[in-house]
């Protein structure tokens, strides 16, 4: 490109997480950068949106790095879909749109249905709504201080790929990358979403006035019949890529009902 990279993140750990700072000194060294994150962790969040309630905006940091790439940081009191709509109102324009965005890098894996669930994909499927090139990155850890060498290893080859041949309109990308040591890793396979679901889902418990209560945990139940989802190849030791989409109709499924129902 011409001119500099402009690249906008978030995440859904908080502006203060390892991943999120780990993320924001790797897209510096290769552009402009401004991060608007959650001020509070908001795993689980998909692409809420906080109606009804005052968000308040935070700037945080703001330096110049050696190379002479701006950074600001900000934090937010709304969801990771919030952080982007406020940056595109606020920062960027549908005219005036980031080159990049990037979420994450979150702890914890969001592979398989976790997708469905995750701040961090609920984020760049709102990038990609404002047709902004999104990549949401993850480490299969809940780890604070989590090992990111293997990110920083494979960012910039990632990076290279996008710019080369970069994916449709409408589609945003989710990587996870397994937590091993970096030489483990077999590494990268493009997959599908694996198959699988939660199950025994809450624990009861009582307050100490007797009133029952419950908490959220559950396990994991594997329903891959192939090799190719991501969370198999995870486990298998590699880094995955799958390709989301912003529409996710299932046309071939609307066709065939279309034939067959009648009104």
């Amino acid at each position: 490109m011409d001119r500099q990279l402009e690249i906008l993140i978030t995440n859904d750990d908080s502006y203060i997480s390892k991943g999120f700072n780990t993320l924001v000194a790797l897209c510096s060294a290769i552009g402009n950068v401004t991060a608007v994150a959650p001020k509070t962790a908001q795993s689980g969040m998909s692409a809420a949106l906080s109606m009804g309630k005052p968000l308040f905006l935070n700037k945080e940091d703001e330096r110049t790095t050696a190379s002479g790439n701006k950074i600001k940081i900000y934090s937010f009191t709304g969801t990771p879909a919030d952080c982007v709509k406020i940056a595109m109102n606020k920062f960027f324009s549908r005219e005036n749109k980031p080159d990049l965005m990037f979420s994450g890098i979150n702890h914890g894996s969001n592979a398989s249905t976790a997708a469905v669930y995750s701040g961090t994909l609920g984020a760049t499927a709102e990038a990609a709504i404002y047709e902004v090139p999104a990549i949401a990155l993850s480490v299969n850890t809940h780890d604070p201080d989590a090992d990111f060498s293997a990110v920083k290893k494979w960012f910039c080859p990632i990076v290279e790929n996008y710019l080369a041949n970069p994916p449709q309109k409408g589609v945003y990308l989710n990587i996870n990358f397994p937590d091993i040591p970096l030489e483990q890793i077999q590494g990268i396979k493009f997959a599908h979403q694996g198959d699988g679901m939660w199950i025994e889902e809450f624990e009861d418990y009582k307050t100490p006035h007797g009133e029952p209560f419950y908490w959220i945990c559950g396990k994991f139940l594997d329903k891959a019949v192939d090799h190719e989802g991501d969370h198999t190849l995870i486990d298998d030791g590699y880094i995955t890529i799958v390709p989301h989409l912003v529409d996710s109709t299932s046309y071939k499924e609307m066709y065939r009902l279309q034939k067959l129902w009648k009104f």
